[in-house]
């Protein structure tokens, strides 16, 4: 994967969220691609970097740490997007700029402590929504992610952005719509309901869902193959 041929496909990918965004009455300027590139060699973020992008995002920490050893932060944001496991918490502060996948409100407490020990002003994170209300999927219930995004709002070295979400992996584009729109209404009610509350980032969309994901309001889509290509095999 090289600079030349990301920004190929950029290109493609912006077209497609281009005429989303406008369908939905916006601009595709209002919607930020970040590049996941997890399971991918530290060669690709260097060439992420090269092609203009601000930001990446991986999903476990340990990788990341051993990415960041080797090729340093390349002007690049760093954003986990990948379940963060309470014990992994400090460690993850430290590699990160922002947690985009903060499923609990013990998780945020975590951050918090952590935050407070490092001496970190603040830890900037997104709240996971299980909007498509999935057994086997981390997030707060949409029906109590006003109370939980309120008490995250107390606790002081936590900034929270905005909200983010994973659809169901189908084809079902009533499916898709559907979870996307209950992730919306989601942060509608935090914007509308939560005094100081200013998170404008709706984070939903991957590789095969994202431009009906746009078309329902959001602000970030995490794409990895479409972008990257098939992760290499291990």
């Amino acid at each position: 994967m090289n600079e030349e041929l990301i920004r190929d496909r950029t290109l493609a990918i912006q077209e497609t969220v281009d005429r989303a965004a406008a369908r939905s009455g916006r601009s595709g300027s209002d919607v930020v691609v970040l590049p996941v590139t997890k399971g991918h060699p530290p060669g690709v973020l260097v060439a992420v970097a090269a092609a203009g992008f601000g930001a990446i995002g991986e999903n476990r920490v340990t990788e990341a740490e051993a990415k960041l050893a080797e090729i340093g932060r390349r002007g690049l944001r760093w954003r986990m997007v990948g379940h963060l496991q309470r014990n992994k918490a400090r460690r993850a502060i430290d590699v990160f700029d922002a947690i985009e996948s903060v499923d609990s409100l013990r998780l945020a407490r975590r951050l918090h402590s952590e935050a407070e020990k490092a001496d970190r002003a603040s830890v900037s994170i997104l709240a996971q929504v299980n909007a498509g209300g999935e057994a086997q999927k981390n997030g707060l219930d949409p029906a109590e992610t006003v109370d939980a995004v309120g008490a995250m709002l107390d606790l002081g070295r936590v900034r929270v952005e905005g909200l983010m979400t994973m659809a169901p992996f189908t084809s079902d584009e009533t499916v898709l719509r559907r979870t996307f729109r209950v992730a919306r209404e989601c942060l509608a009610r935090c914007q509308a309901e939560l005094t100081g509350f200013d998170g404008h980032t709706l984070s939903m969309g991957m590789s095969n869902d994202f431009e009906f994901a746009v078309e329902e309001g959001s602000t970030e889509v995490r794409l990895g193959t479409v972008l990257l290509g098939e992760r290499p095999e291990v």
